[in-house]
């Protein structure tokens, strides 16, 4: 009896021959790259789980492979962590690398320590294209390939909401539609971005507009402690990074990191979105000097940024996590949980399961917690360095049962922060709304006393 391999079936073996011997360099097309991930799936489906968080304009898949002790549900005390590739489509390496962790996290699981504590305190969330159509209409360029781009030509990385600038008419494209939602399904606590044609890594925030936030050329966040050190741990568990100036007429990047608004302003970013309105905490990674490098360069690509990748997850533990609880201990939702001196645009708040993460460097805090009907709560924490235990502080906080009223209403939302907080009369851009109404205020005194 003769077999006919059909093109599906060869497709199915090719990447069942992948995970087994292991995962060739190359660069892998969508449907090789789907087939590969359903396969690592089943044969890891006590620890994975893949589903598609939607369709790019052409209609492929956008795939999430969730890993970990949980993998198909939220567990509180386990924060969210979220890796994403190929956002521009010519810029392929992130969507290399990432193929290459899973099979390092898959493989490594109860036999490499390292990634064995990883994946039973995190979530781990990998997207390894989230523009297929770009990269299905790239070309191998160094610099200036076809593909950057979405299906209809529209750049991925300047379409979210912006926190600085008017756009509510924006219309946004499918596949930034699904990360959008994909954020909003998940209390995502730290992410990272991939991207080529640098060697860097850049923290937000990426826009401004001329208010308190810029300060000597940079957009400054209220987190930007944080943001430093987590671009931090990247570059210098990086082989090269650190050590700057890595690309030909490269700028100089002093210990291989910027603030993106000091690199270049970008209206729309990925990252500030996380930031602002997911409570997640994003960087944007630069892997190589060429968007898209000969194959020969892939292996010694995973190989610099191997360590990293795994460094840089561990930084999903550091700060403070916890609970707020109402006096009976159900959770409350919508809290506000503020560190003194860090006045966030969208103040961070709990979850559906009264849960709060705030990632913060070691040092003591000022936790303030604020629920409607009842009296702020604050306490001071003494938070210590979290990732070489795998763990944040953990402080849950307990709401006292008010005596003349009887129970509050822990359930009452306080004000949201889904609209647009772009505010040149807000406390953030005072100074450049007084900056650009000075002239005309003296313009007109000026004609009155004439």
């Amino acid at each position: 009896m003769m077999v006919v391999f059909t093109p599906c079936l060869c497709l199915w073996l090719g990447a069942w021959v992948s995970t087994a011997s292991g995962l060739d360099f190359r660069y892998h097309n969508t449907v090789e790259v789907e087939q590969y991930l359903k396969a690592v799936n089943r044969n890891y489906s006590s620890l994975t789980h893949l589903h598609s968080i939607g369709k790019s304009v052409e209609g492929r898949d956008l795939w999430v492979l969730t890993l970990g002790k949980y993998p198909t549900e939220h567990r509180v005390g386990i924060p969210e962590f979220k890796y994403v590739g190929n956002m521009h489509g010519n810029e392929v390496v992130g969507r290399v690398v990432l193929l290459h962790l899973i099979e390092l996290l898959t493989q490594g699981y109860h036999s490499d320590p390292l990634v064995t504590r990883i994946l039973n305190s995190t979530r781990v969330h990998i997207l390894p294209s989230m523009n297929p159509d770009g990269f299905e209409a790239s070309t191998r360029d160094c610099m200036y390939s076809e593909g950057r781009f979405n299906k209809h030509r529209v750049d991925l990385n300047r379409n979210f909401p912006d926190a600085f600038e008017r756009d509510e008419e924006e219309q946004r494209e499918a596949e930034v539609r699904a990360v959008m939602d994909w954020l909003s399904s998940e209390p995502f606590v730290l992410s990272a971005n991939l991207h080529g044609g640098a060697v860097v890594a850049s923290y937000p925030y990426d826009n401004s507009n001329g208010g308190g936030e810029l300060q000597r050329g940079s957009s400054v966040s209220p987190d930007n402690d944080v943001f430093v050190h987590l671009a931090k741990t990247y570059s210098f568990s990086h082989t090269l990074m650190h050590k700057e100036n890595n690309c030909y007429e490269s700028k100089d990047f002093k210990d291989g990191i910027t603030n993106g608004f000091y690199w270049y302003p970008l209206s729309g970013g990925m990252q500030d979105y996380n930031y602002v309105w997911g409570q997640c905490l994003e960087i944007t990674l630069e892997l190589s000097c060429c968007k898209y490098p000969p194959e020969s360069d892939l292996p010694g690509l995973w190989a610099a940024n191997k360590p990293a990748l795994l460094a840089y997850m561990q930084q999903v533990h550091l700060g403070v996590k916890g609970q707020v609880l109402d006096w009976a201990g159900a959770p409350v939702e919508n809290a506000l949980v503020e560190v003194e001196g860090r006045r966030n645009l969208c103040p961070f708040r709990t979850d559906r399961n009264g849960e709060y993460y705030r990632l913060l460097l070691p040092g003591n805090y000022t936790v303030k917690v604020t629920v409607p009907g009842q009296e702020p709560m604050t306490k001071t924490l003494s938070v210590p360095y979290g990732p070489d235990g795998f763990s944040a502080l953990t402080h849950d906080f307990i709401l006292r049962r008010r005596s003349s009223d009887g129970v509050p209403d822990a359930t009452q939302p306080t004000e949201s922060c889904t609209a647009k907080v772009w505010n040149p009369a807000g406390s953030h851009s005072a100074a450049l709304l007084a900056r650009r109404l000075m002239p005309l205020l003296l313009l007109t005194l000026c004609r009155l006393l004439l």
